[in-house]
């Protein structure tokens, strides 16, 4: 009975910190690197007929050439929102409108601005670690419940606290794998 509550509090734990690494990689695409890519603004919300949307529900976002990231609305009504948002963003970025489709160029990236973004990758890494951290907490936790209501002998919880804490290794480790790639590719000139 305890092994049964104590596997499904750890795979669910498992489950949680590997959604934890996945966020973070999702968070990370959209820093800026010196090469164009979709995930840069599809996450934009645009504020469009009272209601707030990704960007990338709203256009098709391609990159045609290595520094060029292209925007087609389906609505070209959507234009001047679509413009405005990106511009609010803190991408730093300025869309050029043709009447048809925006286009944002990206200029290089100067060392300064890459050591900046480096920052910003540390920091949303370091988030990512809190969260793997506050899933083991909580699994951690209801060990102690299980332990409580004698659901669970102290030597399955000792057990199960070392397996959690390998997961949690693993997910730490795959977190830092994802920061190490994104900070490579901020400081690839």
């Amino acid at each position: 009975m305890s092994g049964d509550a104590i596997g499904r509090a750890i795979r669910d734990g498992e489950s949680r910190m590997a959604k934890a690494v996945e966020s973070l990689e999702e968070d990370l695409a959209g820093v800026r690197t010196g090469r164009a890519s979709p995930a840069l603004v599809e996450k934009i919300h645009v504020e469009y007929y009272g209601s707030e949307m990704p960007l990338n529900q709203m256009a098709n976002v391609s990159v045609p050439e290595a520094r060029v990231i292209a925007i087609q609305p389906w609505d070209r009504g959507a234009m001047p929102a679509i413009e405005k948002a990106i511009l609010k963003s803190d991408l730093g970025l300025t869309p050029n409108n043709d009447g048809q489709i925006i286009r944002i160029t990206l200029p290089q990236l100067t060392q300064e601005r890459r050591k900046e973004l480096v920052k910003v990758v540390h920091r949303r890494l370091e988030e990512g670690r809190v969260a793997i951290r506050n899933v083991r907490r909580d699994v951690l936790d209801h060990f102690k419940q299980l332990r409580k209501e004698n659901l669970a002998t102290e030597d399955d919880v000792r057990g199960a606290e070392a397996r959690l804490q390998k997961l949690t290794d693993r997910f730490v480790a795959d977190a830092d794998k994802v920061g190490q790639r994104k900070e490579a590719e901020i400081l690839e000139v």
